[in-house]
C-alpha cells in the first residue's frame, strides 16, 4: 500500500513541475500572536456526539516589495496575489522567512486531496491521537473517512487529523513531510521547509508570504479544497463510533468580508496571527496572506479591496492568435500564442505595459508546423511579468532569427 502511495505520490510532482511552466511564477509588482498554538480545547469527553445522518457524498472536484498599497497594515510580511493570472500586485517583506503555524495545513491538505480518495477509510493511531494544541479529539482506533479528515484540519484546524491524514497517505508522517518539502519545491516555493504537517513550532519549519500565496493559489485550484475552506460551519461524520461532529471555521472573514471564500489561519507565539484568505468579486479572485498580524482579518480586508477597487487584469491574447511574422529566408512565417497572456496590474500602470518578441530559433534549418520558434514577453516597465512561447503556423526550409520590441497596443 505504501508503495502505490508513493508511486501517486511522485507523479504528482512531476505534473506539478511540467503544469508551471507555462507563463512561470509571477514577480511581485512592488511587493504579529504571542498567544500559545490554540486556546484550551473541551475535554475528549465534551465531544458533542449525536446521531449520525445519513450519509452525503463528498463535493466532486521573487518576489520584490513595493510601494503600491492600501496604506499601513499591521503584518510583519504581506503579499496580494491574483489568482487567476499569479501576479503579485503588493508586497510586504514577502521573500522574509517566518513560522508559518496552521497555514502550514495548506500543504497538508492539497496532498491528502490529490495523492488519496476521498473515502478511503482511516483507522486514527495512537501517535495521531495523542497530537497535542488544536485537535479534533481523536481517540486510537476510531475510523473516519479521508475527506472527513481534511475538512477537520482545514476548517477546525486540527493537528491530529494532520497527522492522521500523512500516515495514511505515506505510512508516517516523517515521509509525507518530505513530499510536502518536494511539492513545495515543484510550485516554486523556494523558501519554504517543511518539518511537520500541521505548523507546531520547529525552528527549521519555515516559509514566506509569497511562497504561502503560491500554495494556497495551487489549493485553490482544486475543487475539494476550495470547498472546504469557504464553508463558514460544517460537519464531519465518523464510521466507528457513528457519530456527527460539529465544525465553525477558525476564519472569521468568512463572516467579516461579504466576497470572502478561504482559506486558512494559523497561529502560535513564534509566528504571531497569520491569516491566508481568498474573496472572490465580479469573477475575479484575489488571494491574501499576511503573517505576524495582530490585525490579521482587517489587513486581509483592507488588502483585498485595495485590489478589487485599484487593480485589474488585462487580456493581451487568446490562446493561438497570431501575433508575428517570422522572418526567414523565402517567405514570412506566422507564428501564434500556444496559450492565453493575461496579467493582472494597477490600474495606474496601464499604460506602462509593454510586450517584446524574443526570436530563439537560430541557424539556416528546417521549421516543423507548430515548433517553437521564441516567445511573446510582457514587460511593467523594467519588469517582466511572464512570456509565453510563440509556435510556427507551417513548415519551411530556412529561418534566420530576430529580437523585436514593441509597446503594448502596437
Amino acid at each position: 500500500m505504501i508503495s502505490k502511495k508513493w508511486t501517486r505520490a511522485w507523479c504528482c510532482v512531476f505534473l506539478c513541475i511540467a503544469c508551471s511552466a507555462s507563463l512561470g511564477a509571477r514577480p511581485v509588482y512592488a511587493a504579529k500572536s504571542s498567544q500559545a498554538v490554540k486556546s484550551a480545547q473541551p475535554a475528549k469527553a465534551s465531544r458533542a456526539k449525536r446521531p449520525a445522518k445519513p450519509a452525503k457524498p463528498a463535493p466532486k472536484p521573487q518576489a520584490a516589495d513595493t510601494k503600491l498599497g492600501p496604506g499601513k497594515i499591521s503584518a510583519d510580511a504581506a503579499v496580494l496575489m491574483d489568482v487567476e493570472t499569479g501576479d503579485v500586485l503588493f508586497g510586504k517583506q514577502a521573500n522574509k522567512r517566518r513560522p508559518p503555524a496552521s497555514t502550514t495545513k495548506i500543504m497538508t491538505a492539497i496532498l491528502g486531496l490529490e495523492l488519496g480518495s476521498s473515502d478511503e477509510v482511516v483507522t486514527v493511531s495512537p501517535k495521531a491521537a495523542n497530537v497535542g494544541e488544536a485537535t479534533l479529539h481523536l481517540d486510537p482506533g476510531e475510523k473516519i473517512n479521508l475527506y472527513e479528515l481534511i475538512t477537520g484540519a482545514l476548517v477546525k484546524s486540527g493537528n491530529d487529523a494532520c497527522v492522521a491524514i500523512a500516515e495514511q497517505i505515506a505510512g508516517n508522517e516523517e515521509q509525507f513531510v518530505q513530499l510536502m518539502n518536494d511539492k513545495a519545491l515543484a510550485l516554486g516555493a523556494q523558501n519554504t521547509h517543511f518539518e511537520n504537517t500541521n505548523g507546531l513550532p520547529n525552528k527549521d519549519h519555515y516559509s514566506t508570504a509569497y511562497d504561502l500565496a503560491l500554495i494556497a493559489r495551487h489549493g485553490l485550484s482544486i475543487p475539494q479544497f476550495a470547498s472546504i475552506t469557504r464553508q463558514k460551519e460544517t460537519e464531519i461524520h465518523f464510521l466507528e463510533p457513528d457519530v456527527m461532529m460539529d465544525l465553525r471555521n477558525t476564519n472569521k472573514l468568512l463572516w467579516n468580508y461579504p466576497y470572502a471564500d478561504g482559506v486558512k489561519t494559523g497561529t502560535t507565539t513564534a509566528a504571531g496571527k497569520c491569516l491566508v484568505a481568498s474573496a472572490t468579486k465580479d469573477g475575479r479572485q484575489l488571494l491574501v496572506v499576511v503573517l505576524n498580524a495582530p490585525d490579521r482579518f482587517g489587513d486581509a480586508k483592507k488588502l483585498l479591496e485595495w485590489g478589487f477597487e485599484n487593480t485589474e487584469t488585462v487580456r493581451l491574447a487568446n490562446a493561438g492568435q497570431t501575433i508575428a511574422e517570422f522572418t526567414e529566408s523565402k517567405d514570412p512565417i506566422k507564428v501564434f500564442t500556444e496559450s492565453p497572456v493575461e496579467v493582472s496590474i494597477p490600474k495606474a500602470e496601464h499604460l506602462k505595459l509593454q510586450t517584446r518578441i524574443v526570436w530563439e530559433k537560430t541557424g539556416d534549418l528546417p521549421i516543423r508546423a507548430g515548433e517553437r520558434l521564441g516567445r511573446w514577453e510582457v514587460w511593467l516597465g523594467e519588469q517582466r511579468l511572464g512570456s509565453v512561447p510563440l509556435l510556427s503556423e507551417r513548415e519551411a526550409a530556412k529561418n534566420r532569427s530576430l529580437i523585436s520590441f514593441f509597446p503594448f497596443g502596437k
